[in-house]
């Protein structure tokens, strides 16, 4: 029950741009100096960050993958 009520933290656009981003991904995604190769790392940190942050850095994220 954790884990569903921890991925709420991230909005349902930012989960399903990530899951996308992350699916396959052999080259890791850097934001802050931090490499992320799986959805899970991604949003593990991303969860650990404050609002403002966390949205910067998933907006980075995405940035980066395109």
């Amino acid at each position: 029950m954790a884990a569903a009520e921890d991925d709420q933290v991230l909005s349902r656009a930012q989960r399903r741009a990530l899951r996308r981003i992350y699916n396959g991904r052999t080259v890791p995604i850097v934001v802050d100096g931090r490499p992320f190769l799986t959805f899970r790392e991604a949003r593990d940190w991303l969860q650990s960050l404050p609002v403002a942050t966390r949205d910067a850095a998933c907006a980075a994220m995405i940035a980066q993958a395109k």
